[in-house]
């Protein structure tokens, strides 16, 4: 299957708590979206792998995706190596997405950044015919995304760009309550973490209100690039109301 856009991320929820008002807006406009995860997030305090991947599911089915699948990397542990990297090309030219959204280049978890890298290397080395991958004993073709961005995570860093969520706040937050382990759980008998409180919740929409005050619309995501970004049109732009 051939995507549009394939949102790639370290953990199940990095992609609901980022990115998931920029699939859904895409995924409207009849544009096939998917997400790829690298980990099953074992490492996490609450919750397990397994009731992880579920809950990963329904948000995949509430957003209205095309497809969501998981690498099954070490959490914790995966590196920017050839055997990881081999992993991931193959998700790509699987998909052959025209657009990568990735981990913050750099963020409060490490494996944000990491996977950064490895996701960003392994999209440039999808493209080289030399490098020689299979899905399903058949052979792949090259195939290089057009573009690579990051999305925000838990540190800010001043965005490129940001995309226009509004349409879909409400969905976006419904998503991330899918994993229902992790967030909004101050009252079960598990460990609270940094990301369990209401208060971490609340932060969402925060940071999505603030990006969209700086262009002029109630709720937005923002995202880095490494490349410098053009359009074909000016009236592509945002305008605030005057």
């Amino acid at each position: 299957m051939k995507l549009d856009i394939l949102a790639i991320a370290a953990h199940p929820d990095d992609v609901e708590l980022s990115c998931a008002g920029t699939l859904m807006v895409h995924a409207q406009q009849g544009l096939k979206v998917g997400i790829v995860d690298l980990t099953r997030g074992e490492l996490g305090t609450r919750g397990t792998p397994e009731g992880r991947l579920i809950e990963a599911q329904d948000a995949c089915a509430l957003m209205g995706l095309e497809i969501r699948e998981n690498l099954g990397l070490a959490d914790g542990f995966f590196q920017n190596t050839r055997e990881d990297q081999l992993a991931v090309i193959r998700a790509i030219r699987k998909y052959r997405p025209e657009i990568v959204l990735a981990n913050a280049i750099d963020d409060r978890h490490p494996d944000h950044g990491r996977a950064a890298r490895l996701i960003a290397d392994s999209c440039f080395m999808a493209g080289l015919r030399k490098i020689e991958t299979s899905d399903n004993g058949q052979p792949q073709q090259a195939w290089r995304p057009k573009q690579v961005f990051h999305f925000l995570q838990d540190r800010f860093h001043q965005p490129d760009f940001v995309v226009d969520i509004t349409p879909v706040i409400e969905k976006k937050m419904e998503a991330i309550k899918c994993f229902k382990t992790q967030f909004l759980a101050a009252e079960d008998h598990e460990p609270q973490t940094y990301i369990s409180s209401p208060g971490f919740f609340d932060s969402v929409l925060y940071r999505a209100k603030m990006l969209g005050k700086m262009v002029g619309v109630p709720y937005a995501e923002g995202y880095t690039s490494a490349k410098m970004i053009g359009v074909r049109s000016l009236m592509d732009f945002i305008h605030e109301n005057t």
